[in-house]
């Protein structure tokens, strides 16, 4: 399929720079993927498209805060550290920038510490390795990785983080569960609606474009995934009961599919997955998709189009935009059943 049937036009009035007060307060678009028929709610009602024992699938991955701003320490230049990967030993990957004024074996101050070049990997990429923990380095100064079509730099580290967010590991949040709140899961809760959670950590890879010209050519990138065999029984069981698994965001649908290739669906497991989903994938285990409104021609978008119809979805988007939907990371979301 050509790469241009999932492209869009959206001025940038429409991309959320900021996260609303309330969370809950956030428009929903509910799109019926067999049919297209599109009706306009907000997030703060999403109760009422559950029934008791459907099951609530989330990523519990916590967003790290990997930017660190350093200096050249030959020249003073300023560097900026975005660590993708955290490895071994101090060992990390990261893109630098500017990149063409580092070479192997250059020093970078970050505060009172310092990271050595190791090997250039291409694209921006380096193998680097700190002088300190990086974990404790991010704390002590490390900024949240905010999209880049989000330039605000004031937001607070806890409006980009889900609550849900447990295990550090990811360079962006998963954005569907924004939206949740204490209140929302005690209201689900009370109906009976069950919940499990996966691990995926969010690459920067999320953000970058189809290029090719057919979407099939796209190389996707590999994230890190778990699931304990527990919350793998649990879908089972919901699977098995004939009640509906809802996937909150497309990092839970990429884990849940990628077990169900694996015929893992009851074992669970860890490792990387690289699944690719687009038009005329196979859904095994999704039922109904909570997302929220993705980038023209990214690889996110083309999944949602192979949940929804291609058509109906770009439709449902021309919708929002004229209902003044918010897109993108801090933006309104769409549920898909």
């Amino acid at each position: 399929m050509k790469l241009s049937l999932f492209d869009y036009d959206l001025p940038k009035e429409f991309i959320a720079q900021r996260p609303l007060k309330e969370r809950a307060a956030s428009k929903m678009l509910v799109l019926e993927k067999d049919s297209g028929k599109i009706n306009h709610d907000y997030f703060c009602n999403i109760k009422n498209y559950l029934d008791q024992k459907d099951i609530i699938v989330y990523n519990d991955t916590k967003v790290l805060k990997c930017r660190l701003a350093g200096k050249k320490k030959t020249t003073g230049a300023d560097i900026e550290c975005f660590v993708l990967n955290v490895r071994k030993e101090r060992e990390c990957i990261a893109l630098l920038r500017p990149y063409k004024r580092l070479k192997v074996a250059d020093m970078v101050q970050v505060g009172k510490h310092s990271f050595e070049v190791l090997e250039k990997i291409g694209q921006g990429k380096a193998l680097i390795r700190f002088d300190k923990d990086p974990y404790l380095l991010f704390k002590e100064l490390g900024e949240v990785p905010l999209p880049p079509y989000i330039k605000a730099k004031d937001i607070e580290e806890e409006k980009y983080q889900t609550i849900f967010a447990k295990k550090k590991g990811s360079c962006a949040a998963p954005t569907a569960g924004l939206h949740f709140t204490k209140e929302i899961l005690q209201g689900l809760e009370e109906k009976n609606v069950m919940f499990a959670s996966v691990t995926l950590d969010i690459g920067l890879d999320t953000f970058k474009p189809i290029t090719d010209e057919e979407i099939e050519d796209h190389k996707i990138h590999s994230e890190y995934f778990y699931v304990s065999k527990e919350m793998s029984q649990r879908v089972e069981k919901t699977k098995k009961e004939e009640k509906k698994v809802f996937a909150v965001g497309t990092t839970t649908v990429r884990v849940l599919e990628t077990l169900a290739q694996r015929n893992k669906t009851s074992e669970g497991g860890s490792g990387l997955t690289d699944l690719y989903i687009f038009p005329g994938f196979e859904f095994r285990v999704v039922d109904c998709l909570l997302t929220n409104f993705h980038l023209p021609k990214s690889s996110l978008l083309v999944m949602v189009s192979a949940f929804a119809r291609r058509e109906y979805l770009l439709d449902a988007y021309e919708e929002a935009k004229k209902n003044n939907y918010r897109f993108f990371s801090f933006g309104d979301c769409m549920l898909i059943i």
